[in-house]
């Protein structure tokens, strides 16, 4: 049994909104499985955004 994530509450509501996880659901995945999902997230926002560089 993993134990819980070592976030803030704050953080932990503002990944589970981001992520579409129930809080629950968030607080008991495993670590890289959160990582990667975030990382897709940065991804798309990444992709998603226009890069105004000028």
């Amino acid at each position: 049994m993993s134990k819980p994530l070592q976030i803030s509450a704050e953080t932990a509501i503002k990944l589970s909104e981001q992520l579409n996880v129930p809080l629950e659901h968030l607080m008991h995945m495993p670590k890289h499985i959160l990582l990667q999902k975030l990382a897709e997230l940065a991804k798309k926002e990444a992709t998603s955004e226009p890069e105004s560089n000028e």
